[in-house]
Order: C-alpha cells, then structure tokens, then sequence
C-alpha cells in the first residue's frame, strides 16, 4: 500500500483549481456549521426548513452534502437565521 501525501485538502487533493478549492473549503466549513446548529437546536428538518426559510428537501441538500447547490451567501444567510454570525478573517501571510 502506497501512502498519500495531502496537498492540504480533498479538494486541493481531488485536482481541483486553488480558486475552486478555496471557494469549496468555504462551504464546506459554512455547511458543517449549519449542521452543527441544526443538531445543537434539535431541529427536525420541517423545523429547520421553517425557521431558514427554505423547503424541507433544501435542507435535505444540505444534509448530504450537496454543496454545488449551495452559494456562500445563501449560507451565510442560513447561519445569521440561526443566530449565528459569520466573520470573515482574511491571513496575508497565507498569500506567500
């Protein structure tokens, strides 16, 4: 078995562009965090779907993953509806 050596991420790793896969790390973390709130509040997805303001198989989206269906400020959106600001912290010295 031959061991793997990560470019950083699995997109990074999956061949994706560095503008792609930032874009996919973004969503990805902003996704997870939707569900940890929703499974925080104990929300059935009727309930989350309500209280986000999105149809129930919306959140059953976001539920498997779906992330090409999901915008970041669709995201951010959901994650302010539930209580839960979204800062942005931007590093230059990742920029080297």
């Amino acid at each position: 078995m031959t061991q793997h050596i990560t470019k950083g991420s699995v997109f990074d790793d999956l061949g994706f562009s560095a503008v792609e896969a930032a874009n996919l790390k973004v969503r990805a973390t902003l996704m997870r965090a939707i569900e940890e709130e929703i499974d925080k509040k104990s929300l059935t997805q009727a309930q989350a779907s309500k209280l986000l303001g999105v149809t129930q198989p919306r959140i059953s989206d976001l539920r498997r993953g779906k992330m090409h269906l999901f915008t970041i400020d669709v995201l951010v959106n959901m994650l302010e509806k539930l209580g839960k600001p979204v800062y942005i912290v931007i590093d230059d010295r990742l920029a080297a």
